[in-house]
């Protein structure tokens, strides 16, 4: 069966998906990603979440912390759930890496909405929205995958402007029309 690559233009990378289990049984997501010269994303934290990316091609450089370094093929990057991360792809060659995800969660969703908000415009290279459409559709975004993912760091704006804000501007955004899970279709 050919898995399906989801192309975002703005982060820059295209990322392909698979599930498997792990040796003790637990779910294993796995994220394809081929990340263009000038790609990556934002700092964020993913609470419960542990990844593990693995680089296949490329010199891609990834945030620990509050320090950049740059990792090479063969080696693999652990991001620790709660631990604040990024990646970004500062030379002039691709990148191909391999990240896995345990648990999975919400993630493959999160990134699927994500690209199709990148897609339609809504977004920036910041992964700021763009225009009041994308401050809805991001509203909703944030909204639907608050448990799975803190966004920027330091998040802005900070968390509890976040809880006071978002759920009202989420709630205009599916008036209007955006749904978190069907923003390819919806934006």
């Amino acid at each position: 069966m050919e898995q399906r690559t989801f192309e975002d233009p703005v982060l820059k990378q295209r990322l392909r998906f698979r599930r498997t289990t792990d040796v003790d049984g637990g779910p294993v997501l796995h994220v394809e990603t081929w990340g263009d010269p000038g790609g990556g994303v934002t700092p964020h934290l993913h609470p419960d979440l542990e990844a593990r990316f693995e680089v296949l091609e490329g010199r891609p450089s990834f945030l620990e912390g509050r320090k950049w370094r740059t990792a090479s093929p063969g080696e693999t990057v652990v991001v620790p759930a709660g631990a604040r991360h990024a990646y970004r792809n500062d030379s002039d060659a691709p990148v191909h890496m391999v990240c896995r995800v345990r648990p999975p969660s919400t993630l493959q969703e999160f990134l699927e909405d994500t690209v199709a908000l990148s897609r339609a415009g809504k977004i920036n290279r910041l992964g700021l929205p763009r225009g009041l459409g994308g401050l809805l559709a991001g509203a909703i975004l944030a909204e639907r995958y608050r448990d799975m993912v803190i966004l920027g760091f330091p998040p802005m704006p900070p968390p509890f402007v976040q809880r006071i804000l978002f759920p009202g501007l989420a709630r205009v955004g599916e008036r209007r029309g955006y749904r978190a899970g069907q923003f390819a279709q919806t934006v």
